[in-house]
C-alpha cells in the first residue's frame, strides 16, 4: 500500500488507492460476489490501509446493495474512514432501465431524497463527500447550477461535508467552482482514454482530487502489447501498471479500482507500491 495521501478540503485526508462499491452489487450489470465474500472484502480493504470507499444508494441490484453492505461490515466506521457518495439525474438502483426522460433525479427534491437515502443506508448524519453526477440527460436539458445550488444548501443544512462533481466537462468544472467549493472530480479516464489530460492538469491546479473511474478499462478491459511489457518487467499485471501510471500521472489523483475478488483487491492495492522507471513511462506513451 502507497503511503501517499490526499486531503480534501483541507480536512479530509486519504490514501490515494481507495475502492469502488460499485462491482459488490453487480450493478448495472455483472454477477456480484457471494455476501460473504463482499463484506470480507470490505473489512480487508481497511484493514490494508483503505480508507476511501466509493459508493452510492443507486448501487443496487436484486436485493443487493451496496451502501448496506459497507454498512454491515465496516459500522460502527473507523474515525479516518471516508465514504464517497453520489447522486445525479438517477435515484435508485432501477432508474437506470428507465427512459431518459423518466430520470428525475436532479430535481431539488429527488436530490434531497437522494442525499437522504445515502444517509440512512449507511446509517450516517452527514456524508463525508456527495459528488453531483451529470451527463445521464442531454446536458442541454440539465444545467448545472441548480443541482449543485441544492446540495450546496443541503451541505449548509450539515448533511454533507464536501462536494465534488462527476461526469463532468471541463466548462461544467469551471462553472461548479463558480457556484461552490468543490474538492473532487469523478470522470472517466485511464492509460487508454486521456481525453481528460488538461482537467486532470486544470483540477491539479486548482489543488482538486481528480478520482477516474475505470481506472483499468471497466467493461472494456485495458490491452496493449506496451502494458504487457510494462508488466513482464516489473513482474506484475497488467492491472496494476494502469493503476500505477495513473498514480504517477498526477499527485492528484486518487483511485477507487472496484473487484469481488479478494485476490484481485490485494494486486490492486499492492499496486501503489509499484514505481514505474522513466523507460516505463515513455513506452506507455
Amino acid at each position: 500500500m502507497s503511503t501517499e495521501r490526499w486531503t480534501f478540503g483541507g480536512d479530509t485526508s486519504v490514501a490515494r488507492i481507495g475502492y469502488g462499491a460499485m462491482r459488490l452489487t453487480g450493478w448495472p450489470k455483472g454477477e456480484p460476489p457471494a455476501r460473504d465474500t463482499a463484506l470480507g472484502i470490505l473489512r480487508r480493504a481497511v484493514e490494508l490501509g483503505v480508507n476511501h470507499i466509493d459508493t452510492s444508494n443507486y448501487y443496487a441490484r436484486d436485493g443487493i446493495a451496496a451502501n448496506e453492505l459497507i454498512r454491515e461490515a465496516l459500522h460502527p466506521y473507523p474515525d479516518d474512514l471516508v465514504i464517497v457518495t453520489k447522486v445525479g439525474a438517477l435515484v435508485e438502483g432501477a432508474d437506470v432501465a428507465r427512459p431518459a426522460a423518466d430520470k428525475t433525479g436532479l430535481t431539488p427534491d429527488n436530490l434531497r431524497r437522494g442525499v437522504e437515502a445515502n444517509l440512512r443506508s449507511l446509517g450516517l448524519d452527514r456524508l463525508d463527500v456527495v459528488n453531483l453526477r451529470m451527463g445521464d440527460l442531454d446536458r442541454s436539458l440539465t444545467p448545472l447550477a441548480e443541482p449543485l445550488e441544492t446540495l450546496l444548501a443541503l451541505r449548509d443544512e450539515g448533511l454533507i461535508r464536501h462536494l465534488g462533481v462527476s461526469n463532468v466537462t471541463a466548462a461544467e468544472f469551471a462553472e461548479a467552482r463558480r457556484i461552490a467549493p468543490i474538492v473532487c472530480v469523478q470522470n472517466l479516464y485511464n492509460l487508454s482514454r486521456r481525453e481528460d489530460d488538461a482537467l486532470v492538469d486544470a483540477c491539479a491546479a486548482a489543488g482538486v482530487a481528480y478520482v477516474p473511474y475505470f481506472p483499468v478499462g471497466g467493461f472494456q478491459p485495458l490491452a496493449a502489447a506496451r502494458l504487457d511489457t510494462v508488466a513482464a518487467r516489473h513482474g506484475a499485471t497488467v492491472s496494476q501498471v494502469a493503476l500505477a501510471w495513473l498514480l504517477a500521472r498526477s499527485p492528484n489523483i486518487l483511485l477507487i479500482p472496484g473487484t469481488g475478488s479478494p485476490a484481485h483487491l490485494e494486486e490492486n492495492i499492492a499496486a501503489g507500491a509499484l514505481r514505474l522507471t522513466g523507460r516505463d513511462l515513455a513506452e506507455l506513451g
